[in-house]
């Protein structure tokens, strides 16, 4: 049975008034490639109607990464195996072609997932500004923070570089790649995936505070709770305290 050839797609891929069957397959394929994070994606996993109506013209290619996104395909990829975390880091880097920029972002987002559904959260993406201002309605998503842009914080590049791993890796896996950096706001190291080292990183010796509390309405009074860890910890205490509910304060390096 064949499938989609895997690679990622690092420049614009356009859908054009004048576009022949060739030119539609290879948005298709970007398409696929881009919002599935290089899965290996079987003929008949593919969505025929979705690619029918892009074909006829009855929807944009915005509309048909909707489709691909909302799809019961990409629930069982990204939703229903992964933390909120890993899902919104993967949401922002398949949707938007960037890493989440802040902890203030992924808040929202999972706030918007938790409160409006699966659905919603979806459309906070292909409805913003942001995917509207990179892509419009016709171009397929990319990563487009590999290269300097106007809005996206030369820490952005990083965090990208590692969420695209190498030419041959796929987002299977459900460990988030940027919890650490995006929530203490600090520089994220990139994975030389074809070169080894033998060094070690100077982060990996340090200890860290966390400073977490609990919103509990304007009548209720909570006392924040501060919890010391290696970077090792830090990570993992971070997902612990978010999954309970609370919310990271503020993490500094101690000294």
């Amino acid at each position: 049975m064949s499938s989609l050839t895997a690679t990622f797609v690092n420049d614009p891929v356009e859908l054009r008034s004048n576009a022949t069957e060739d030119d539609l397959q290879l948005v298709i394929r970007a398409a696929y490639r881009q919002v599935l994070g290089n899965a290996h994606l079987m003929e008949s996993q593919r969505l025929t109607s979705a690619e029918s109506l892009l074909r006829n013209g009855d929807i944009t290619v915005r509309e048909f990464v909707r489709q691909v996104a909302k799809s019961e395909l990409y629930q069982s990829l990204f939703f229903n195996t992964n933390s909120p975390y890993r899902f919104i880091e993967l949401n922002c880097k398949h949707l938007l072609g960037r890493a989440p920029l802040e902890q203030t972002e992924i808040a929202q987002h999972v706030q918007t997932c938790n409160s409006k559904g699966y659905g919603a959260e979806i459309d906070s993406y292909i409805d913003s500004d942001d995917y509207t201002q990179n892509f419009g309605e016709n171009v397929v998503p990319y990563p487009r923070s590999i290269r300097s842009q106007t809005g996206i914080k030369n820490v952005g590049f990083n965090r990208m570089v590692s969420l695209l791993g190498g030419a041959s890796t796929s987002d299977t896996s459900n460990k988030p790649q940027l919890i650490a950096t995006v929530a203490s706001n600090i520089p994220q190291k990139i994975k030389l995936y074809s070169i080894g080292s033998s060094g070690t990183s100077s982060t990996t010796g340090k200890r860290f505070r966390i400073v977490a509390g609990k919103s509990g309405g304007a009548k209720v009074r909570t006392s924040n709770i501060s919890y010391e860890v290696g970077y090792a910890q830090l990570s993992r205490q971070i997902q612990s305290i978010q999954k309970s509910g609370g919310k990271i304060i503020s993490i500094t390096e101690v000294s």
